[in-house]
């Protein structure tokens, strides 16, 4: 599969298991197929919902800062790709 680097995580919430992902590149649409990778980290999940600002959304594109729920422990700087 393709990888097309789009964001950063900024943060990691491990009560409810939320990367704060600063978009970087492109857009990220719930449904999508995400990597998420940095020196310990190293897995794939999908996207199954997305929050901005406390608010459920569909959608998001460059320059946005969202929250995604994550299927293991994320670290900050840690490189989110889409996968294509």
């Amino acid at each position: 599969m393709e990888e097309e680097v789009i964001g950063r995580v900024e943060r990691f919430f491990p009560k409810i298991g939320v990367a704060a992902i600063k978009m970087t590149h492109g857009t990220l649409k719930v449904g999508d197929r995400i990597k998420i990778k940095g020196k310990v980290t190293d897995f794939e999940q999908a996207v199954e919902s997305m929050q901005v600002e406390h608010e459920n959304v569909q959608k998001v594109e460059t320059g946005v800062d969202v929250g995604i729920k994550v299927i293991e422990k994320v670290r900050e700087h840690d490189m989110v790709y889409l996968l294509k």
